[in-house]
């Protein structure tokens, strides 16, 4: 590419880059203006005129059926005397490497509360944890997802104390609001008060915390807040982080009387964020953490111009309702109701994560009834749960806080001998399912409820927070009769099979498969069309029959259960599933 092809090309990008600016800046004076600012950005990302600019390739997928994300934090497993990014480091070698190419380490940085996600420094590595050349490390072997926490940062960093102090880097950082406003509109996660009355060298201030007051909001109407975001992610990118995900970013635009969630400046910084991030590395993935019911979260794809994927926030409570109650019909409607995913963009489906299931994304989709019956259960499994404020002051049920091996050790009947199934069960389910799975290390280990570290840290998602010692997880590990070992392998197993099946890419084709209340199943199709899975779960204690012209198989080809390598003759008249088992049924290859 010649220099004046070169120039084009920036020249387009900083177009772009300039409308961005226009549609999240339309209503804030800037002191400078868009192309201005729209320079400043690219030159902060590390673009030169003069140097080769690669356009992204558009509607393109950067997966495929091989991509599995381990979810962890970067102390989830330790040993006396090492770094506990190292022994993290050893674990994915020695347990991980063969099925698992990605892993999202939770905020690695200094921190002063809510586990990582009070950032003190974005610019370094918690000496607790390692260094860069240890993330750096990990991610030569793994593909890196670090998070963004984009909405908030701790009240103890640099940038709030010279806040206080009303000079230096950070000191107008912070959006601020009168209590006297009419806050009634605004959406909360917490029940904690919106406003953190401040005392500062300009006198009192109400600084806006969405989360915790040790959890400050940035004010993105200061443009200085977005230009320090761009660095911080250059800087990710640098280390070797290739996915990104951008924690609690629904909440990050405020506008007096409104609900200062979704709004559509909130919406433009995503887009603004992926053409600077694909345009530096066009493999780069976006992952947006929006906690919110699903429709609004589907908005947060864009025109495959926002996000790359979206947490599928839903299937948690929806899976697990559907395994506590034998019945699948909430599960199946709003299957049949997602839209699949155009190239370019994709879901990422999980059931458990270092925070609980949330229920804000089950709103609309399971009955009061419903969600009730969940909760309770729960509880009776030794679950937590976390509120929030209601629109009209009420506190609602905001996260069940558990582990997900004790959420799945019965039904609404009470415990029972199928936990071990039920669990894989509903692995296998969402292995299956359209998108990119991510597992989150206390469900790959068949972790139980931490009810110490919940005593110890007063919070009830310490229970999903167990840290290991090392030396104890590879006795475990090592020990046929143990759950930790059992699961491993299953899970290992499960994730073998998925990774050889091009029906099993993120964007193949879905349908959701009509088999009553007690199975659950949908329909693979390969983007070539040459392969079909069929991925058929008894989701009841009891033995269900199916009958084989339920499914439609093609008479033409030969079927086999991927789980059991057993042939599956399309002539038969039925199949029979025992309690809580998944068939994959494919098709062979034509010899």
């Amino acid at each position: 590419m010649n220099g004046e092809a070169m120039q084009s090309t920036y020249d387009q990008l900083t177009e772009l880059v300039e409308h961005h600016l226009a549609v999240i800046y339309n209503e804030v004076e800037l002191s400078v203006t868009y192309q201005t600012f729209a320079q400043d950005l690219l030159t902060t990302m590390g673009f030169k005129k003069d140097v080769l600019i690669t356009p992204p390739l558009r509607h393109h997928n950067n997966w495929t059926q091989e991509d599995a994300v381990l979810i962890t934090y970067g102390d989830s497993i330790e040993s006396p005397g090492e770094k506990p990014l190292t022994t993290l480091y050893t674990f994915l070698n020695e347990s991980c490497a063969k099925n698992l190419n990605s892993v999202h380490i939770l905020p690695f940085f200094p921190y002063s509360s809510d586990d990582g996600f009070s950032v003190i420094d974005y610019s370094s590595v918690n000496e607790a944890l390692g260094d860069w050349e240890d993330i750096k490390r990990i991610a030569t072997d793994f593909r890196l997802m670090s998070d963004v926490v984009i909405n908030h940062c701790s009240s103890r960093s640099a940038w709030f104390d010279n806040f206080i102090k009303g000079e230096g880097p950070g000191s107008d950082f912070f959006y601020t609001a009168s209590p006297d406003e009419d806050l009634s509109n605004v959406v909360r996660p917490r029940t904690s008060p919106l406003l953190r009355e401040t005392e500062t060298a300009k006198g009192i201030e109400h600084v806006w915390c969405t989360f915790s007051h040790d959890q400050v909001d940035f004010d993105f109407r200061n443009p200085k807040v977005l230009e320090t975001f761009v660095s911080i992610i250059r800087q990710y990118l640098d280390n070797g982080v290739r996915l990104f995900r951008l924690d609690a970013v629904a909440f990050l635009w405020k506008k007096l009387g409104t609900p200062c969630i979704n709004l559509e400046q909130t919406h433009e910084v995503v887009r603004l964020l992926r053409t600077l991030i694909e345009h530096a590395q066009p493999d780069v993935i976006i992952i947006t953490e929006t906690n919110i019911p699903n429709r609004e979260n589907l908005a947060y794809l864009g025109n495959a111009n926002e996000a790359h994927a979206i947490y599928n926030f839903s299937l948690p409570p929806l899976l697990v309702n559907t395994l506590i109650t034998g019945d699948c019909h909430y599960l199946k409607s709003w299957l049949m109701s997602m839209p699949p995913a155009q190239n370019g963009t994709t879901y990422f489906n999980f059931i458990a994560s270092h925070d609980g299931i949330g229920l804000r994304p089950a709103e609309g989709l399971l009955e009061d009834e419903e969600l009730t019956v969940l909760v309770n259960t729960m509880q009776n499994f030794g679950g937590r749960i976390s509120w929030r404020a209601s629109e009209h002051g009420q506190q609602k049920a905001y996260e069940i806080n558990i582990a997900l091996y004790d959420a799945l050790q019965g039904t609404t009947k009470g415990t029972d001998k199928w936990g071990f199934q039920r669990f894989m069960c509903a692995h296998a389910i969402m292995l299956g399912l359209e998108g990119i799975p991510g597992i989150y290390i206390h469900s790959l280990l068949a972790t139980g409820n931490d009810y110490e570290r919940v005593k110890n840290t007063s919070h009830n998602r310490a229970i999903n927070r167990h840290k290991w010692q090392y030396a104890e997880l590879q006795k475990q590990l090592a020990s046929p009769y143990s759950q930790h070992q059992r699961v491993l392998k299953a899970m290992g197993e499960l994730l073998t099979i998925r990774r050889q099946q091009v029906a099993f890419h993120p964007n193949a084709t879905q349908f959701t498969l009509q088999l009553g209340s007690k199975v659950f199943g949908f329909w693979r199709q390969s983007i070539d069309r040459r392969q079909s899975i069929f991925c058929i779960s008894n989701i009841c204690d009891e033995i269900q029959e199916i009958h084989l012209s339920d499914i439609n198989l093609v008479g033409t080809d030969e079927w086999i259960d991927l789980m059991t390598q057993q042939p599956i003759y399309a002539a038969d008249s039925f199949i029979e599933l025992a309690p809580y088992q998944t068939m994959w049924i494919s098709n062979l290859p034509k010899r």
